[in-house]
């Protein structure tokens, strides 16, 4: 429940380009899907640098955090939940496109594979700026609700 891959196969794309594997980590109700292309040697820090350290500077924790968040204060974080899940598969959607078209462009072959990295860290860059965005309006969802804050009648 705290990991879901998939792999897309695009058939009207040449072959090293197929294939995106789209990947999400946390509680599946608050999961968002991103995609990376599958065929190739390294994986973006944000993705690969998960250790037993709670972080914020990886994918892993920051989904976790994120869902344990949402769930104790879900009626009023479902909405941010929902919009980034929506921003990160069409942002995710827009530069594999927009890389694919480059790729499909490009004649030399090994520049596919440098693109390709290219267009995953890019994608990394956009899951870590909107993850890290989510991440702050639930704790900011969760925080209003705690049993310590701020009241009137404190006075």
């Amino acid at each position: 429940n705290d990991f879901m891959s998939l792999i897309q196969i695009n058939d009207n794309r040449p072959d090293d380009i197929k294939a995106i594997q789209w990947l999400a980590f946390a509680s599946n109700a608050f999961n968002v899907m991103v995609p990376f292309y599958a065929d190739i040697e390294t994986t973006p820090d944000y993705l690969s640098n998960t250790t037993g350290d709670v972080s914020t500077d990886n994918f892993y924790w920051s989904s976790r955090m994120i869902a344990a968040m949402a769930d104790a204060s879900y009626k009023k974080s479902v909405l941010h939940i929902e919009r980034y899940q929506e921003h990160v598969l069409s942002k995710g959607h827009e530069i594999i496109n927009r890389y694919d078209d480059m790729i499909q462009n490009e004649a030399d072959a090994d520049k596919h594979l440098a693109l390709k990295h290219e267009a995953n860290l890019a994608v990394a860059d956009m899951l870590k700026a909107a993850t890290s965005d989510t991440l702050g309006k639930v704790l900011y969802e969760l925080s209003n609700e705690m049993k310590n804050a701020y009241s009137r009648s404190d006075a």
